[in-house]
């Protein structure tokens, strides 16, 4: 964090913590844990590079000292730029002991060389925690030797930096968060966290420091015009933020050569098109990432193109090619519903459907075959009405696709019809004394578990029913009501021991979440009540 600001490659490690606490969130499973060994080796993997190539960039500048008469100031910044070296390798090497003692605690490997407790998070808490309260486990003397080593670099080059190693009120990612900002950096990385987690953190800051390293080799280089076209091969670089990144976020690279100077004038090229190269000689180039052709983890291998040209001193250029693999990986689409299994037809089926990976860059649009799409006042709730057998949700993000849900529709569960006297049903079994209620209420109990996912769409009403007053088989009175209430005081001076009270239900209505009433098709429904 040059400056007191934060760089755009800590952004990209705090979103990385933003996926690494949404997964987290989630059931550990089998392809959740799966995809944290690919992200740790890919993480592991940039800091070989990367180191790789800052040995290099020392070669050159001890070099390029030795070509201008080895001056007793510049020979100062080659040590200064072995230092540099030496602290970061003993620190990579510390983190890297770090994580074999995690493996081993947790485990090992098995025979095929996967990790045994990969998702093991008590033997995390312990060792890099410490006892409850005592704040004297592994991740405490390792969150020092961070702050320090950003204080050591510092003390090298113009350029300031921050803490790498923040506490949850420092860290721009959760000092807003309740549950998070009162936590320091260790419980924010190694609380609950599976074993293969905390592997992911700390290759993440392994890579963050090769990166510091390389830009603090950069500056001390210019000093000594390491990039005069003194050395005898010049190397291009590419400083992607991350090489795993969500579909529907934006993929953000430096492209650059390692001993540049402001004596350097490089043009660059992405697609075809020129770059913007500022007065250091850096590149920045950024576009959103597509998903598609995902393997069975969900992660999709990509490839972009760029060249460096850079001007030889007799004249000419040098043209550096750039081919750089990323790692597409598909969000995780997240779906609250009060039924999210099925959905039910003709009916308002609200859902909240949220992608963790994108965080605050998601801006959610919804399509749908089979439903009509209703979106929602808040950010990531639509309403799908079924109007076919299945349904596909398409969720987008900026217009690219997230990923898409399929879901089974069922019918809408048909209502109970009731008779009731009174405070309750009548028992059309036993029936009641002659003459029978002075009124009857004719109720549509709707299905109770159709009631409780969606009670706005079950609001059923008996708009239309018959009563007749039968004896034998020859009917006395009949009455016809279209309310749910009925008035029988004309039964009473007529009704005898014996008869009985035939209902017949006409018609019923469902009124629907929108306040739209349709008929609800139940066949023929008769009650019959005795009168003994």
């Amino acid at each position: 964090m040059a400056g007191g600001k934060e760089t755009p490659r800590q952004k990209m490690i705090g979103m990385m913590y933003l996926v690494l606490t949404a997964l987290l969130a989630l059931q550990v499973s089998s392809a959740i844990i799966q995809k944290f060994v690919i992200l740790n080796a890919s993480l592991e993997e940039a800091v070989t590079e990367e180191t790789a190539r800052n040995v290099k960039a020392i070669e050159n500048i001890k070099k390029s000292v030795e070509d201008r008469g080895n001056k007793p100031k510049e020979v100062q910044v080659v040590s200064n730029a072995k230092l540099v070296q030496q602290k970061t390798d003993e620190l990579l090497k510390y983190m890297t002991g770090i994580k074999n003692d995690l493996i081993t605690k947790s485990g090992g490997r098995d025979e095929a060389g996967n990790f045994v407790g990969a998702k093991e998070e008590e033997a995390v808490a312990v060792m890099m925690l410490g006892a409850e309260g005592a704040h004297n486990g592994k991740g405490y003397e390792l969150k020092k030797k961070l702050n320090d080593y950003a204080d050591f670099v510092s003390s090298l080059t113009p350029t300031k930096y921050g803490k790498i190693a923040l506490d949850g009120k420092e860290d721009p990612i959760f000092k807003g968060d309740h549950d998070q900002r009162n936590k320091d950096f260790v419980q924010l990385n190694f609380e609950s966290t599976p074993m293969v987690a905390a592997l992911a953190v700390l290759s993440e800051k392994q890579s963050q420091l090769t990166t510091i390293e390389a830009e603090v080799l950069n500056t001390l280089a210019a000093e000594v015009g390491a990039a005069d076209f003194k050395f005898d091969k010049l190397l291009p670089m590419v400083k992607p933020e991350s090489k795993v990144i969500a579909a529907g976020t934006k993929y953000k690279a430096q492209m650059f050569i390692t001993a540049t100077s402001t004596t350097i004038h490089p043009t660059m090229k992405f697609r075809g098109a020129d770059v913007k190269v500022d007065d250091n000689g850096v590149g920045t180039i950024e576009f959103k990432a597509s998903g598609g052709n995902y393997d069975k983890e969900g992660m999709s291998k990509q490839t972009w193109k760029g060249e460096i040209s850079m001007p030889k001193p007799g004249g000419g250029d040098t043209l550096f090619p750039i081919s750089e693999e990323y790692i597409v990986a598909k969000p995780a689409i997240q779906i609250q519903s009060a039924s999210v299994q099925a959905l039910y037809k003709n009916c308002g089926n609200e859902l909240n459907v949220q992608v963790p990976a994108l965080g605050s860059v998601y801006n959610p649009s919804f399509t749908a075959s089979g439903a009509q799409v209703i979106k929602g006042a808040q950010k990531g709730v639509v309403t799908l009405v079924p109007t076919a057998a299945k349904v596909t949700l398409n969720v987008s993000s900026d217009g690219s696709l997230v990923g898409s849900q399929d879901f089974n529709v069922r019918l809408i569960p048909k209502p109970t019809i009731e008779c009731w006297a009174g405070a309750g049903p009548v028992n059309e079994k036993t029936g009641v004394p002659a003459p029978g209620p002075r009124a009857l209420t004719m109720k549509a109990i709707p299905d109770e578990s159709f009631k409780t996912f969606l009670p706005k769409d079950a609001r059923y009403r008996i708009s239309q029913w018959e009563c007749i007053l039968v004896r034998g088989k020859r009917p006395v009175k009949t009455e016809v009501f279209t309310s749910e209430n009925g008035n029988l005081s004309s039964f009473a001076s007529q009704a005898q021991p014996g008869d009985r009270i035939l209902i017949d239900v006409k018609k019923v209505t469902r009124t629907n979440f929108l306040n739209q009433t349709e008929d609800v098709n139940l066949g023929t429904i008769i009650k019959n009540i005795p009168l003994n």
